[in-house]
């Protein structure tokens, strides 16, 4: 049976969730951590009140990535260790998550938005709604322009798909149009964005998601 732990998730009394809760998953390589770095100053700048909570298998490697970041508060990034499975703790028991969040939340009244950062796990991976109400999957391109076709559950399932790494199609032979089409195909009427994490490209449109679904900011 996996093991799960975590060092610093502590239950809180507080037990009710304020602040709007979204998660970020995806493989391993896909930019989610790259994509958050984005997405922080760009949420900060539209006045919305943050903070993070990642999980990593056995470290805390990502939260000390975005603690070092200078991006954020490094008290309003909270790590989670996963243990085994990643999955684990954001579909079938996200329970030390939920009181990560909690901390944050009893630590900072304010807070509007929390983003959950699930560890890089395979294309099945989903978030349990009892933990958030809003998720995005981040594939990217050098992982192959077959993952649409593939219709693993976090692309099918998704609040919305993120392409990323965009510029690195036709390094890998990629056809960058043809692949989101296959995506959008795959995913009826669910939204589908291509962005660049690392030169910024396509990231005010995956605000303009968040801010709509869960913000309800224009």
């Amino acid at each position: 049976m996996n093991q799960i732990r975590t060092i610093e998730a502590v239950p809180s009394s507080k037990g009710t969730a304020t602040a709007a809760r979204i998660g970020i998953g995806g493989p391993v390589g896909s930019g989610k951590t790259a994509l958050i770095e984005r997405l922080i100053p760009v949420l900060a700048g539209r006045g919305v009140d943050l903070a993070v909570v990642t999980n990593d298998l056995v470290t805390k490697e990502d939260a000390e990535r975005l603690r070092r970041s200078g991006l954020i508060d490094p008290e309003r990034v909270s790590a989670v260790e996963a243990g085994a499975c990643p999955h684990t703790v954001i579909r079938e028991d996200p329970t030390l998550n939920i009181a990560a969040g909690d901390v944050l939340e009893s630590r900072f009244p304010g807070l509007e938005l929390l983003i959950l950062e699930s560890g890089g796990d395979n294309l099945a991976s989903t978030f349990s709604l009892d933990l958030v109400d809003w998720w995005m999957f981040v594939i990217d391109v050098a992982g192959g322009d077959d993952i649409p076709r593939k219709r693993g559950p976090g692309v099918l399932r998704c609040d919305l798909l993120v392409v990323n790494k965009t510029d690195l199609a036709p390094h890998v032979g990629v056809d960058l149009d043809s692949m989101l089409f296959e995506a959008r195909s795959v995913r009826g009427d669910k939204p589908v964005l291509a962005t660049n994490a690392r030169s910024g490209q396509g990231v005010e449109a995956v605000v303009d998601a968040i801010c709509r679904a869960v913000l309800f900011a224009p």
